[in-house]
């Protein structure tokens, strides 16, 4: 069961506004069920534009119910039922806003027409609703006024559901208030991981890299990520398939291998700052530090010729270390060297344990 609904507000500051409007049309898949239309006295002042744009002023909502008098027959006509709008989470954080106030946690499922469409209708110029609507011949009437777009909404999700054949993309793109199957997705996935230094690799459905994270503790670190409740960690969360994750044994390789392989990947939720290079010399033009590798009885090294960062890789036997040219075959190459020295310099700069040997 679907709740197909608009909402009109006051505008004003984010998490401020106040409803003037509301149109709720409780929908089967088949047919319109019941129905709930109503202005909506805010108690606050309407934004200029918005009487412009609505029609809807202070003067016509002086008599209509306050948000407290139709809150129980929302919550009726909404219960069971998903959420559908045009720019869901909108609508549902304005909900959510107005229940806030009265001290009620309003949960539901939703649904975005705006998200389904761009899936199902695809290369349309625009997904506004009036554009979208005019474009695939659905009729509307009173524009920007509830019942209006709520109607428009009605007939574009008839639609959507008659497209989607193997009716799994709707399903897929319910985004449940519970979380209930990205909690459990997530929990998988975290099971895989180990405890140790190293980075990790979020991998949406086509397998591409969207976040990397690091950590002394790579379960630790992508716990904490799958715990974050900002937009941007969840929509990480919602776009996870997989994880895969590579042990670097200490702090100086997890930022080299970090630092480099977010500037080829460029993965698309990890928020990134310029990085201000350093290019001044090492004190020594060749050398190769050494530090504590993924086992026992491995080494980590980072090779520097003539002031250059050469690569990084793993020995387990002096001899390897002792020897440039095998040394040579053996590490991973580096192409972005002035981040690469600017990383190692800043390492060393804190005094980090390790071993220095001149070459």
């Amino acid at each position: 069961m679907y709740a197909i609904l608009d909402i009109e507000t006051t505008g004003g500051k984010f998490n401020e506004e106040g409803i003037t409007e509301i149109a709720i049309y409780k929908y089967d898949g088949h047919t319109v069920v019941d129905q709930f239309v109503s202005l909506v006295n805010p108690e606050k002042e309407i934004q200029a534009f918005v009487v412009q744009l609505t029609g809807i002023n202070n003067k016509m909502l002086r008599n209509a119910p306050k948000f407290h008098e139709v809150a129980k027959r929302i919550i009726e006509i909404t219960q069971g039922c998903t959420i559908v709008a045009h720019n869901s989470s909108f609508d549902y954080r304005i909900l959510r806003t107005e229940y806030n106030r009265l001290g009620y946690d309003y949960k539901r499922n939703t649904l975005c027409t705006i998200e389904l469409s761009k899936k199902l209708i695809p290369d349309q110029k625009s997904y506004s609703l009036g554009k979208l609507c005019k474009a695939i011949g659905i009729p509307m009437s009173d524009r920007h006024r509830a019942s209006g777009d709520a109607l428009a909404t009605v007939q574009l999700f008839k639609l959507l559901l008659e497209k989607d054949a193997t009716k799994s993309i709707i399903e897929n793109a319910i985004d449940h208030f519970d979380n209930k199957k990205t909690i459990e997705k997530l929990h998988k996935l975290l099971k895989t991981l180990p405890t140790t230094n190293g980075i990790y690799y979020l991998h949406n459905d086509a397998g591409k890299i969207i976040f990397m994270g690091k950590g002394e503790n790579i379960k630790k670190e992508a716990t904490i990520l799958f715990l974050k409740k900002t937009n941007r960690s969840k929509k990480i969360q919602e776009k996870t398939i997989s994880i895969s994750y590579e042990e670097t044994g200490n702090n100086l390789i997890t930022l080299l291998k970090y630092y480099l392989e977010l500037e080829v990947n460029h993965p698309k939720y990890n928020l990134r700052s310029k990085k201000k290079m350093i290019q001044n010399d090492f004190n020594n033009d060749n050398m190769l530090l050494i530090d504590k590798g993924r086992v026992l009885d491995e080494h980590a090294v980072v090779l520097i010729e003539n002031n250059e960062v050469i690569g990084y890789g793993f020995t387990n036997l002096a001899f390897q270390e002792n020897h440039l040219d095998i040394l040579k075959a053996l590490i991973t190459p580096i192409e972005n060297k002035l981040l690469a020295k600017t990383i190692i310099k800043k390492y060393l700069e804190k005094k980090n344990s390790l071993k220095i040997v001149r070459l």
